[in-house]
């Protein structure tokens, strides 16, 4: 495809402007479906609603297809910006394994498509039903929370692309969203009614062992096993509210919220696992791998910290993660540099944490490199192939895009991803959590059991009522 001349209509209109400050819960109650929140440390915290342009794909070559989308989509751009912050973005993400389904190449959508009726997550079709291989939505508002202050960007793509459509859109945009408040207390947590297990202990521990015997026959090193935890609700779930509890919880970390184009479900999470940022020719990466549970005093939390660190099984399986992030990273790097080996601490978990940056040896979109880290030992195990065949065998349910990347992209190719863990599929009244431990030779099957359980808690604490 050619680039547009200069006296071509642009295929991306975009303008910003500062506003009073929103409050965060009233900003995202007040746009449309579907909505998306990014929030992650040292980034402008982003809420935005609608689509100006959907790109999907459906295919094992989905990391390539939404690049090449994207970069078609930001070829010809009329931007307006005003800070780097609010400039226009993509926010989406993938689903971790690269088959569930094989339509070929990605498809872009202008905001004129029509939107279906919201379904939920409660129609049968299961918790990734709206969720394919791959989506990214380019938004028609978007609120950034930046240093600077609070900007308000209005986008459009494809026939919609009119700069003066776009400046009244603004205009009418900062009139409804400037200085909103939240016009209510904010809701109390739901409470849980119901609980089931995809997976028995009896199941788990068979699992466990089967991984461990095909470590020990040298066919894998590592294997992330998962499990998943339907729960029904006992009143509305908040999203809003919701988010705002995780923001406050879990401030180190990557905090999402993607919600599909119907609406009623949407994949939320904090995560503490950054999977790859990137800006110019810098990268940015971490190894997160071990994990131990917090102590009820300073001195005991400080105990469990020392253990973790001296830990031969948990040392071991942090140093596979690292080694294989690096040669991952090789083929694109200059230089790479692995940072001291630290314990990372979050409300109900601590985890060993060593991070990794790298100069590339060219220019490279974000997405290629989002393609050779994904998935991570720390998600996935090695050698890959027969890590994937033995969670495919042992795991009774979809990931879907637990696990996976979820993230942003730039015009320039720049972006930010996370490792979508510490996360659930939500709807109205019901809640899928999942939660994953790396099984390694020593592993004990209860030990890695009562671990998931603790890795629940992020998401878990959240739905519990008062």
């Amino acid at each position: 495809m050619e680039s547009p001349r200069s006296t071509d209509r642009p295929t991306l209109v975009s303008r910003a402007t500062r506003i009073d400050p929103p409050a965060f819960r009233a900003a995202f109650d007040a746009l449309d479906a579907p909505r998306t929140v990014w929030s992650a440390p040292g980034e402008a915290t982003v809420v935005a609603g609608g689509a100006a342009a959907t790109l999907t794909a459906d295919s094992s070559d989905r990391f390539v297809a939404v690049r090449d989308a994207a970069e078609a989509l930001f070829r010809s751009g009329d931007v307006h910006a005003g800070t780097e912050a609010a400039r226009p973005r993509l926010f989406g993400g993938f689903s971790f394994h690269a088959d569930r389904g094989e339509r070929d190449g990605a498809v872009a959508e202008s905001e004129a498509a029509a939107v279906p009726e919201p379904t939920g997550a409660d129609d049968g079709g299961g918790a990734w039903s709206e969720f394919p291989d791959a989506r990214f939505v380019f938004p028609r508002v978007q609120v950034t929370f930046a240093d600077n202050g609070v900007w308000l960007t209005v986008n459009a793509a494809g026939p919609d692309a009119d700069p003066d459509a776009v400046e009244r859109r603004l205009d009418a945009e900062r009139e409804s969203l400037s200085g909103l408040e939240d016009e209510t207390p904010r809701p109390p947590r739901p409470g849980i009614e119901a609980r089931r297990r995809t997976t028995t202990l009896t199941d788990w521990r068979a699992g466990v062992e089967e991984a461990i015997d095909r470590i020990e026959s040298g066919r894998l090193r590592k294997v992330v096993l998962a499990q998943a935890l339907e729960t029904d609700l006992g009143a509305d779930l908040p999203w809003g509210a919701t988010l705002e509890r995780l923001a406050e919880a879990y401030p180190d970390c990557r905090r999402f919220c993607i919600e599909p184009d119907a609406g009623g479900t949407a994949f939320i999470g904090a995560t503490p696992e950054r999977l790859v940022s990137l800006r110019g020719r810098t990268v940015e990466t971490d190894a997160l791998a071990g994990t131990t549970g917090r102590g009820e005093t300073p001195e005991e939390d400080e105990w469990l910290a020392e253990e973790l660190l001296a830990d031969a099984k948990n040392s071991h399986e942090h140093e596979i993660v690292v080694d294989a992030i690096r040669d991952q990273l090789d083929p694109f790097a200059a230089s790479i540099a692995t940072g001291q080996r630290r314990v990372k601490r979050l409300a109900t978990v601590q985890h060993l944490h060593t991070p990794i940056t790298a100069e590339l040896n060219d220019d490279h979109h974000v997405l290629d490199l989002v393609e050779a880290l994904h998935p991570t030992p720390a998600v996935g195990g090695l050698p890959p192939d027969a890590a994937l065949d033995t969670i495919r065998a042992t795991e009774p349910f979809d990931r879907g895009w637990y696990a996976a990347p979820v993230g942003w992209i730039d015009a320039a190719g720049n972006g930010s991803f996370a490792v979508a863990i510490r996360s659930a599929v939500v709807a109205r009244r019901r809640a899928t959590l999942f939660a994953g431990v790396g099984i390694v030779a020593d592993s004990d099957p209860d030990r890695e059991w009562d671990e998931v359980q603790l890795k629940y808690r992020p998401i878990l604490d959240e739905l519990e009522r008062d």
